[in-house]
């Protein structure tokens, strides 16, 4: 099922929701920059095997919520606290329509930032998953103060809009081939990334705004000085992840009462849309923290 929603500040978001028979609960899937609903049908329906339903949404500025700009393919946001507008709004649907309880976050990427801002704020979580979160974005010493600079003055000299350096308007996984690729070292799973693309291009994305990356970076600094929530928490990490900083996951989860971390030998960035062992270790690990958090 998918729903329009309207947040606080009066933006239109899309909202998707599986159902599952006799739900334990509602997993609340925060996707990471650039993707969208269907991606994570695969995921969803592995969910309401065990007996989950799934509530997730196209963020503000991709997918087919609104997007900020004249140009659809830059991803743009002017502050994270966009993002929590669009979670809350979310949830309010979630409580309206009294889906199942209890409800569970699981978070990829730039969702884990997101994810850890709401658990922070207090969102009524029973338990949270992390795949890969963006709590650190991965830049050489040398390009994180220019990274700084150059997006501080984009918002003063009103170029924020623009894409970030060696970026353009091409989505990921139609610009680099497979063999190449940081997403995922299972090839089906990126066929099945680019059939979407191909068939749905209104859906996709391409590279970050000068806007977005300020935020992105201004957000990751901000949550680093804030203590973990005291809540039950699984983190995966692959051990070839080469698109956010780990440093900052292993950090947190070393202080994080009731966390754990399992970095996953070979994946890439997207556990979720690994090969088949590791996509399926890392399902069973969501639902298992789940049902002990229940």
């Amino acid at each position: 099922r998918a729903v329009w929603l309207k947040t606080s500040d009066g933006t239109r978001l899309r909202a998707g929701f599986w159902h599952a028979a006799a739900p334990k609960g509602t997993v609340v899937l925060l996707q990471g920059r650039a993707e969208y609903i269907e991606k994570y049908g695969r995921t969803a329906a592995d969910f309401a095997e065990a007996g989950y339903a799934t509530l997730t949404l196209d963020w503000r500025g991709q997918g087919r919520s609104t997007r900020a700009l004249a140009d659809p393919k830059v991803g743009h946001v002017g502050d994270f606290g966009e993002y929590q507008n669009d979670l809350d709004a979310l949830l309010d649907f979630a409580t309206a329509q009294g889906l199942p309880r209890p409800f569970y976050l699981l978070s990829h990427s730039m969702g884990g930032a997101i994810a850890l801002r709401a658990l922070i704020r207090g969102l009524p979580f029973q338990a949270a998953v992390f795949s890969a979160p963006m709590w650190g974005i991965l830049l050489s010493a040398w390009t994180r103060p220019l990274a700084n600079a150059l997006s501080t003055a984009a918002r003063f000299l009103s170029f924020d809009h623009l894409y970030a350096p060696g970026t353009g308007p091409m989505t990921y996984v139609l610009d680099v081939p497979f063999a190449v690729n940081a997403m995922t070292r299972d090839v089906g799973q990126y066929d099945y990334m680019r059939a979407q693309a191909l068939a749905h291009p209104e859906m996709s994305l391409g590279g970050p705004s000068f806007g977005w990356l300020r935020a992105a970076l201004a957000e990751c600094h901000a949550l680093q000085a804030l203590p973990s929530p005291k809540l039950p928490c699984f983190c995966s990490v692959g051990s070839a992840e080469r698109v956010v900083d780990t440093g900052p996951i292993h950090a947190r989860l070393r202080s994080w009462p009731m966390g754990r971390l399992v970095v996953v030998a070979g994946a890439e960035h997207e556990i979720l849309m690994e090969r088949p062992r590791p996509r399926a270790a890392f399902i069973a690990d969501c639902v298992a923290l789940f049902s002990a958090s229940a």
